[in-house]
Formats: C-alpha cells, structure tokens, sequence
C-alpha cells in the first residue's frame, strides 16, 4: 500500500501560480513599501530563528517560502525557518523557553504561549494594528492567545478539522445527507462498519485529531474538565454519558485506532479503507493531486461536525497561534514578520495556497477566493466562528494548555473504550491529574 501521510503531502510541486500565491517583482515590491511605512523598524543586523510546524500542502509550503523570502530581503532581517512535526514542536519551544535560547519566534498549535507566559514577549501592540485594520480577531482565536488584557501570541490561523466522507458509503448505508446530531452519527457509522466501509477517529496521541473529536464528543453532552472558576468538574453524570456515547461509536471503527496519530486517518482514507473520519481539507487536497484518485476525489465531501444533546457547536478547532520569546534579541524584527504575514497582499494569497487548510481568524477574510474556489471548501472557512477555545468554559491559560498537551481528555475516553479502566476509574483518573494541575 503507498505511504500516504500528512507528510507526503509536501512531496512533489503544485502550481504556486494556479493557487494564486505571490511571486515575483510585485511581492518584493509590496515588502519593500510595507517595511518602509509598517509601526516596527526591523533591528540592524536581525536575525530571526523561526519554528513552525510541517507543512501539509505544497501549495502552503511555497507561499510562505516566498513570504519569508520577500520580508528578508525588504527588511535585510536574515531568516532561519525550520519546521517540526506537530508533536515535536511544543517540546522543542519548551526547551528554548527553559534555556532562554535556540528561538526568536515558535509557531505552534493550540495554547502554545499559554505554556510558557513569562517567557513570551507581549504582542499587544501588533493584535491591535492587526484587529482594527481587518474586522477584528475571532472570538476563540482572540481567547486562546490572550492573558488577561494582553496578547501572548498571535492567532495566525486555524486548522479547521471537519467531516471528512466518502459519498456514496453514506447514501448506501441509507443517509442521504450527513447527520446533524449524535444520534444519526451513530446510526450512520453503525451502517456505514454493516456495509464494511467503516468509520474511524484516532483513540491514540493525535495532538490534532485526537483531543479535536473527543473534546467535540465531551462538550457536546455539557460535560467539561472544568467551570468558569477553573473549578474541576470532569466527574460528572455527563461526562459518563459521553464516555458511553464515545464506546458505541468506537465499536464502529476501523481496527487499530487506538494507536493512530495524526497522520493515519489521511493515510486510511487515501488508501480506501476508510470512508468517514474527521480531518483538515488535507485529505482532499492529496487526493485532487493524484490523477489516480480521481474517482475517490469526486466521492469526498465535508460536512459540519454533528451537534450534541446541547444544542449548540462544541468544536475545538486547531488554533496555530505565533509566538515571540523575551530573550529575542530583535523584538522588533520579529513583531514586524508577524504582522508582515498577516496583511492582505500576503494572506489572501497565502490562504489560497494552503487551498482551505489554513481558516483565517481576522474577520476581513470572511470573503477570501479560497471559500468560493472549490464548493468543497467551504465548510472549513466557518472554523474560527464555530469553535470553543481549548479551555472550554473555562480560563485559558498554561494550566489549560497542560491539560490539552498532556493527553488527558484523550486518554480517559481511550481507556474507557479499549476497555482498559471502566467509567469510573477512567473518570477519577482524569480528575486527580486535573486536581494537580489546577491546584
């Protein structure tokens, strides 16, 4: 079977050009007007350490090559980009957090600076610029990379994650559009594993995948890990309701999900044996690339995620915020790139590049020609609107941010449906690691 993973994704050219990504004189031209006139003079001599996660469609990949390219050469800042996978990425920024050292900027998922607020230089200054030259920030997005009144980092975009199906599965088990509740879910999947073309969700270490659909499952039956106050409260008769709902539904699945990350649902899907799961545009994009997969192309399509018994949206979508650390010896070359990536000579373009991948957090963008390029696109432009932060109810911070990074969520719903602990020690698990982190 050929190896199809989020990361082979970057293998091979796309057409920079067709996906409307800047290129050439006019994106220079732009960087150079921009670094005149923009609020942060890069320092003499900058020079900027960048991290930033692995980038999962080519496309993405060259715009913001080009991207980084044009302010290099507009603000004579030297730039040193590298990227890591999504597991690696919050380790390496703790390490350069701890020893002060190694990075200027991290670009990484979730609460990122939320983990680290003291090392984090503050980025007041550029949200502002940002917010009130383009509509305003998201609510979750704004949320998720504020401490109080100020900015930890910068909500770049977020990775929208929805339902990612074959077609004609759906309609031959007997649907003939994709469930809006639990209770259809359910059904359909229960079908869909009858039929023998199943569903499957990652019960593993997915930092995406993994904490994205079980948060969904949690929060959508009023269960959360904690209150407003950041009380614990994640001993609850909802949350065995949702651990019972999550059991019902991993029955469904494709064997081994118990130990996928967030590359194996692209690479089931892409190899055909696997017919409905939760992903970003990811999947689609590499199946449209490949001639060979033409009928397969065709067969996906997205849908919202199903809403629970609360009655309301309960995502958590993978916000990829920025940050800039303290000890950076070129604070201003650094605010400078952040804002530079999110004007809109670039990050129209750039969205369109990413084809869906990346969903805009600045309101402005609502109406980008990535939404409308392909109608499949569109579901994933509502990402930012629709989520929750990664806190829930809850405070967003470093004690959220802990909860999220350190699999909790994830490993109570995974031991309840492997089997490995019942409800209520899966449960007291869960509540007693929480305890230790909100003390």
């Amino acid at each position: 079977m050929q190896d199809f993973t989020r990361r082979s994704l970057l293998q091979g050219g796309t057409a920079l050009a067709a996906a409307g990504a800047l290129t050439g004189p006019a994106l220079l031209d732009f960087a150079k007007a921009w670094a005149q006139a923009s609020p942060w003079k890069a320092e003499q001599g900058a020079k900027l350490t960048v991290m930033r996660w692995k980038r999962f469609v080519p496309a993405e990949d060259d715009a913001f090559n080009a991207m980084v390219a044009a302010f290099k050469t507009a603000t004579g800042t030297e730039m040193n980009v590298f990227s890591e996978s999504f597991e690696d990425v919050q380790p390496k920024a703790s390490v350069a957090a701890n020893t002060g050292s190694g990075l200027d900027l991290a670009w990484g998922l979730h609460t990122l600076p939320q983990l680290f607020p003291a090392q984090v230089l503050q980025l007041n200054d550029v949200a502002d610029y940002l917010g009130k030259k383009y509509g305003g920030w998201t609510d979750a997005a704004a949320v998720t990379c504020k401490q109080g009144n100020n900015w930890l980092g910068i909500p770049v975009a977020t990775i929208g994650g929805y339902m990612t199906y074959r077609k004609s599965s759906m309609e031959k088990a007997g649907f003939k559009e994709f469930p809006k509740d639990f209770p259809g879910f359910l059904e359909m999947c229960k079908a869909l594993k009858k039929n023998n073309t199943p569903a499957g969700f990652p019960l593993g270490h997915a930092s995406g995948d993994a904490n994205a659909w079980l948060h969904w499952i949690l929060w959508g039956h009023g269960a959360y890990t904690v209150d407003k106050d950041n009380k614990v409260i994640i001993n609850s008769p909802e949350t065995v309701k949702a651990l019972e709902y999550c059991k019902a539904l991993s029955e469904t699945f494709i064997p081994g999900v118990a130990s996928w990350n967030d590359s194996s649902n692209n690479k089931a899907f892409l190899a055909g044996e696997l017919h409905c799961t939760a992903n970003g545009i990811s999947i689609y994009v590499a199946a449209k690339d490949d001639a060979s997969k033409k009928e397969l192309t065709e067969d996906t399509y997205h849908a919202l995620w199903p809403v629970g018994p609360i009655g309301k949206p309960t995502e958590l979508q993978l916000c990829v915020p920025i940050l800039a650390f303290k000890f950076t010896k070129y604070p201003n070359a650094a605010k400078a790139f952040v804002a530079f990536m999110l004007e809109k000579e670039n990050y129209d373009k750039w969205l369109s590049g990413a084809r869906g991948y990346l969903t805009h957090t600045l309101n402005a963008y609502d109406n980008s020609p990535v939404w409308t390029a392909d109608p499949k696109n569109q579901v994933f432009s509502q990402a930012s609107k629709r989520a929750l932060p990664a806190s829930g109810i809850g405070t967003p911070g470093e004690k959220a941010a802990t909860a999220i990074a350190d699999f909790l969520v994830v490993d109570m719903f995974a031991n309840y449906a492997t089997g490995a602990k019942d409800a209520k020690t899966a449960i007291a698990e869960a509540e007693r690691q929480l305890k230790r982190i909100y003390r």
